[in-house]
């Protein structure tokens, strides 16, 4: 039989196909969403589903879908355009405001990671190691670095350790990574529910309340609405090649930052000739300072700030459906008892500083905030978005956004983490670095209640 997709490297056609497949899946996860009476309780949505059919007809599982090997980076280039799209919706806001509100943002997310490394970290070497001699050092490291990192992470400390002497550290990487994903998809949907029980969430009740346009996720004709308004006349460009445009720009601006923070910082010495910031952050301040531009001018009348959050929408269902089709799954493992330990202890421990800290510095829309913390620390920030998005369909808790700019502090300590825990350990100071990591998180435990960011009570709106 003649293999209509045997393609000799990549070509624009291997993108044409990959694009076809996955948008040909996502339809199919729509008639499952709208046909199966237990995916619409789950409130899956369709983008989750074609991923999880991606990852299970694809190459990393039956191989009955010819995805090219390149699809694994589709998602990074979703999540520049996703996050392009955002400054260019938002509404005008003072430094003062924007401050505010990220400030507490950045010390949840930071906390978040450093917490998570040291005690695994420390787990694995006065704990797990005296239990099993027989484990690295190392052997708890690896919860945060599949769990924080993905499976990307795993793969650059995992080839360091192996660099090193430790050939089991991508395996293990690898498999709490994967591990961390379905934590991510199939707590979070738990979790969703109970919250929504307890009337936690700002923008979704109890699911029994729930219309059942929201279940199926078709809307009757009454409830309809308009995508946007056109801004522009056809006969000159039409309105969404105008908005496509802005985006696409956007994040190519990114692009160029995060390239040339790159090329800036490799003539730097170790550890910061590694530093890199990731494009999504880079497109999100090119978008602001394009956004203050056109503020400035005639522009922003032109820009038609639903058509953008539809665009941004549109990216995000694709970044969802590509990065979990593209997983990596894990297969051999050879202490499975330690390990289902620390995945075990590894996972209540995320959960305790996931929503213990997210009810006293998240603030506003602690719920929706902390959500998708729990899919960013588990699995992915594609998985965070996921599960954002069930809970927050209209993205009015700006969660994505103050992320965004939270980040770019957080940048450059994981980078640096990421460099010195193969180093670390392997030089027999790896517990140094954990203790480091949480009196960090104390001080910035201590700068949170300095400026009153820490909230006594969780605050829904």
């Amino acid at each position: 039989m003649y293999n209509f997709f045997n393609f000799q490297g990549f070509t624009p056609w291997s993108f044409f196909v990959d694009m076809g497949m996955i948008f040909g899946l996502i339809l199919v996860g729509k008639l499952i969403r709208v046909k199966v009476k237990l995916v619409q309780k789950l409130f899956i949505p369709p983008s989750l589903i074609a991923g999880l059919l991606g990852l299970a007809l694809g190459p990393n599982g039956l191989g009955w879908l010819p995805f090219s090997n390149n699809l694994s980076s589709y998602a990074a280039v979703m999540i520049a355009l996703v996050f392009g799209t955002l400054p260019l919706s938002s509404p005008k806001s003072s430094v003062k405001e924007v401050v505010t509100r990220v400030g507490p943002m950045w010390i949840y997310a930071q906390i978040g990671m450093l917490v998570q490394w040291g005690i695994m970290g420390l787990f694995g070497l006065y704990v797990l190691k005296m239990i099993w001699p027989e484990l690295n050092g190392a052997f708890g490291a690896m919860l945060p670095t599949g769990y924080y990192g993905g499976h990307g992470t795993a793969a650059a400390i995992g080839g360091a350790f192996k660099n090193m002497g430790w050939d089991d550290a991508m395996s293990l990487g690898m498999t709490t990574a994967t591990v961390g994903v379905v934590m991510a998809i199939v707590g979070g949907l738990v979790i969703i529910k109970r919250a929504a029980k307890k009337n936690q969430t700002a923008f979704i009740t109890d699911f029994k309340d729930l219309p059942n346009e929201l279940r199926t996720g078709l809307l009757p004709k009454d409830k309809r609405d308009d995508v946007g308004q056109s801004t522009t006349s056809s006969i000159s460009i039409e309105t969404l090649t105008f908005h496509f445009a802005l985006v696409f720009f956007v994040a190519l601006l990114g692009y160029i930052l995060s390239v040339a923070v790159k090329h800036w910082c490799s003539g730097m010495q170790a550890p910061y000739n590694n530093l890199e910031l990731p494009v999504f952050s880079c497109s999100f301040i090119m978008g602001l300072i394009l956004k203050k531009i056109f503020d400035r001018t005639n522009v922003t009348d032109y820009i038609c700030p639903k058509t953008t959050q539809r665009i941004g929408s549109f990216f995000t269902d694709l970044l969802v459906a590509c990065g979990v089709a593209s997983i990596k799954l894990a297969v051999i493992v050879k202490f499975w008892v330690p390990l289902v330990v620390l995945l075990v202890v590894g996972t209540i421990v995320v959960y305790a500083i996931t929503f213990y800290f997210g009810k006293h510095l998240a603030h506003n829309y602690w719920f929706e905030r902390s959500i998708f913390a729990w899919g960013w620390w588990t699995g992915t920030m594609a998985m965070g978005i996921a599960l954002e998005r069930i809970v927050d369909p209209e993205m009015k808790s700006k969660t994505l956004d103050d992320y965004a700019l939270a980040y770019l502090p957080i940048a450059p300590v994981e980078i640096i983490l990421i460099t010195l825990v193969p180093i670390a350990f392997t030089a027999g100071w790896g517990n140094w670095l954990m203790y480091a990591c949480l009196i960090f998180s104390a001080l910035l435990l201590w700068l949170a209640f300095k400026m009153k960011w820490w909230s006594k009570k969780a605050m829904i709106k």
